[in-house]
């Protein structure tokens, strides 16, 4: 989510509306979200093996996109604010929203792939990274690193925190390994909503922003930089590159605040949370 948009037009949630309320959610409300998480990740479980040297993104997305549907969910990115897939697919400096298309991935690449789905109502929105071939040492550290920080981030979440905390935990980390955390992209509130409040900043003070309390929707997607964290928009309005065009790594899991902790509704159902993935 760009913090400086506003207005966004909700794909297939017509009926609801962007208030700028943080919703509440029943219990009903997670097994929702638990099933739409479920086929997201599953999603992404399925497209592991077809991530190698000469597979292509566009194939990629029509396989995501058969495979949402024939679970009985929507693409919710098809149609979106005028995008014309199902995932994004963020190749090595890209940092996100990279569009699909024909080229062959190469031996060395890393990419993101971010889906997200919509299944009674509800959005299941999630992201990881994958390793294309053989990646350098460097590729690999940055991964992990990033991976990391996501899990950090998510382990402040509990009633009586902030989302300052999570910003917070993720930032120390981060640049502790010599990383840059991007500031231009943040998480979001979802549930019937595709983007809801609060925003989640992947940088930050803690004990500041918004208080964390049971029943609360939301992502945590931090985008860790090799580099400088300065990031620019090409000219097809969604590709989002690091200036310094060096490389860029991004995880994603869709959550709800419970009354101990919190709950991850987009884990991978066979366990590929993070790379390698057999």
């Amino acid at each position: 989510m760009n913090l400086i948009e506003t207005g966004y037009s909700e794909a297939n949630a017509e009926e609801f509306s962007r208030d700028g309320s943080i919703k509440i959610h029943s219990a009903a409300d997670f097994e929702g979200m638990r099933k739409a998480g479920h086929v997201a990740a599953a999603c992404l479980d399925m497209v592991a093996p077809m991530v190698k040297p000469g597979a292509t993104t566009e194939a990629i997305d029509t396989a995501a996109r058969e495979f949402l549907l024939d679970h009985g969910a929507v693409p919710a990115c098809l149609g979106y604010r005028g995008y014309k897939h199902t995932l994004c697919t963020s190749i090595n400096h890209v940092v996100c929203h990279g569009i699909p298309n024909e080229k062959s991935l190469k031996n060395g690449d890393i990419v993101n792939i971010d889906v997200t789905c919509i299944l009674d109502g509800w959005h299941g929105d999630t992201s990881r990274m994958y390793s294309v071939g053989t990646i350098n040492r460097k590729a690999e550290r940055l991964i992990n690193i990033t991976y990391d920080s996501l899990m950090l981030g998510i382990a402040q979440i509990k009633p009586g925190n902030t989302t300052g905390d999570i910003g917070a935990a993720i930032q120390q980390f981060a640049e502790s390994q010599r990383c840059s955390v991007v500031q231009d992209f943040c998480g979001h509130g979802l549930g019937r909503l595709f983007h809801d409040v609060p925003n989640i900043l992947h940088f930050g003070t803690a004990g500041h922003g918004d208080v964390l309390k049971e029943g609360m929707f939301f992502t945590v997607e931090p985008m860790i930089n090799l580099g400088r964290p300065d990031t620019k928009v090409l000219a097809d309005g969604w590709t989002a590159v690091t200036r310094d065009k060096k490389l860029t790594a991004q995880f994603e899991h869709s959550l709800g605040v419970t009354a101990t902790g919190v709950e991850i509704f987009t884990k991978s159902p066979a366990g590929l949370d993070r790379p390698p993935y057999a």
